[in-house]
């Protein structure tokens, strides 16, 4: 059975793009992007599986 770790992090809408890619590349998957406390700055929580 795969085990899973979780993270959240916050993401500012200007650079979306930047920040989902470098969580990528480290191995996270995108799950879910929720608004944030204001609206220029999102949620987002990821997952991956432990080693």
């Amino acid at each position: 059975m795969t085990k899973w770790e979780y993270m959240t992090a916050p993401v500012l809408v200007h650079a979306t793009k930047q920040i989902l890619d470098n969580f990528g590349a480290d191995g996270w998957e995108l799950v879910q992007v929720v608004p944030g406390m204001n609206p220029e700055n999102l949620v987002a929580y990821f997952k991956r599986p432990v080693a």
